[in-house]
């Protein structure tokens, strides 16, 4: 299972709690350019379309938004998008899960890692509440304390 990218502020700047294991839906160029390593989930995020006339998510979707997939060089990628949004493919229970954790918690949903797993692309995306400052600066104390600590032994 090699990891073809990751999301490293992911956890700098998210408490991040349930992971969830989802497909993307990519066309053949995208495919060959992901796994060439040509792919960044930098200020990427997941969002949620549901169909606001029904009060339950029938024709409910994730999409991720601002991932870069950069163009496959041999293939004609005439007016290619590089950062389209592309859907995630998931199961309608999983949906309601994180429409609840967003809807009702206020979290967020973020790209944690692309990999490949018996040849298909795979995400694993996690529900994640904001770090404020003092957060990030308070896990840098730490992690600078344990690295002194394992140092002296």
């Amino acid at each position: 299972m090699p990891t073809l990218a990751t999301n490293k502020k992911a956890h700098n700047d998210y408490f991040l709690t349930d992971n969830i294991e989802v497909g993307i839906k990519l066309t053949g160029s995208e495919v060959k350019s992901i796994k060439a390593g040509n792919v960044s989930l930098k200020e990427s995020f997941i969002h949620i379309e549901a169909d606001p006339s029904s009060l339950r998510l029938r024709r409910a979707g994730l999409f991720i938004k601002n991932m870069h997939v950069g163009a496959y060089k041999p293939a004609r990628n005439e007016g290619y998008d590089p950062i389209h949004n592309r859907k995630l493919l998931a199961n309608k229970k999983e949906i309601e899960f994180l429409w609840g954790k967003t809807q009702k918690e206020g979290l967020t949903i973020v790209p944690i890692s692309i990999y490949t797993k018996n040849g298909l692309i795979k995400m694993e995306i996690a529900v994640g509440k904001g770090k404020k400052k003092w957060d990030k600066r308070e896990a840098l104390k730490k992690r600078d304390q344990e690295r002194e600590i394992r140092n002296k032994l």
